[in-house]
């Protein structure tokens, strides 16, 4: 009889210890597909493509499902008696403890450039007074081809989801309106660059004077990090 009790007791024991190991198992598996998810998001951000701007709205539909929200700190501080699963996050994530912190919101928008093809560029310094963008435009070539480039950090925490809004007026009427997919992004010291696609001046008669910009930059969450206004001027030729 003592001997069945034995193993009896050595199954309950088996059964016990194999259950437990399973939600272990069951929780690590869930905070791997976290990280993958998490990491796939970055990596949109990390290597930014141009993609054509969608005109007419400021509405945007997503072609993959976001994961849970959870910040960066909470994502690495999770299960941290467990060694391999420490090394692991570190390997996708890398440590936040050298990022420069510059205070002020998580993602710091620090300038735009104006980009024309064959020309120089004109940078707008997104850091200091941005009423002076809308009283002091710039001149540009009528019809000539450019692109809008956007410098940026991110300093403490991953960021899902940035976009640039952008509305066109010309004399108090809005003639053109584009938003841009810039993506998802980890933080780090060096600064993002995103580029978008090319795009084209008006041109003619009726397509020379000045336009003012109306331009927002946000994220999934709907954060707006920076709004503000400034302007430029078609002409003949560069001035």
């Amino acid at each position: 009889m003592k001997g069945h009790a034995c193993v009896i007791l050595l199954m309950c024991l088996s059964c016990v210890c194999a259950t437990a190991l399973q939600e272990k198992s069951a929780k690590d598996e869930l905070l791997l597909e976290y990280l993958r998810q998490y990491m796939t998001e970055l990596k949109r951000g990390d290597e930014p493509k141009a993609v054509p701007a969608q005109r007419g709205t400021e509405e945007l539909t997503r072609d993959y499902p976001p994961p849970k929200q959870m910040d960066l700190q909470t994502l690495q501080e999770r299960d941290a008696d467990d060694e391999s699963l420490v090394k692991y996050k570190e390997a996708l994530l890398g440590s936040t403890a050298d990022v420069l912190d510059e205070g002020g919101q998580n993602v710091l928008l620090k300038a735009l450039v104006f980009a024309p093809v064959d020309h120089e560029e004109t940078v707008l310094d997104l850091t200091g007074d941005l009423s002076q963008f809308k009283h002091n435009p710039f001149v540009v070539k009528e019809g000539a081809e450019y692109r809008i480039k956007l410098i940026f950090r991110v300093q403490r925490e991953g960021v899902s989801g940035l976009r640039y809004f952008e509305a066109v007026y010309r004399k108090g009427i809005r003639v053109d309106k584009a938003n841009f997919m810039v993506g998802s992004y980890r933080p780090k010291t060096e600064e993002h660059i995103f580029q978008s696609p090319v795009d084209e001046l008006p041109a003619g008669l009726l397509g020379r004077g000045d336009y003012i910009v109306k331009s927002k930059f946000t994220d999934d969450d709907k954060n707006i990090y920076l709004e503000w206004e400034w302007s430029f001027s078609v002409k003949r030729d560069w001035e």
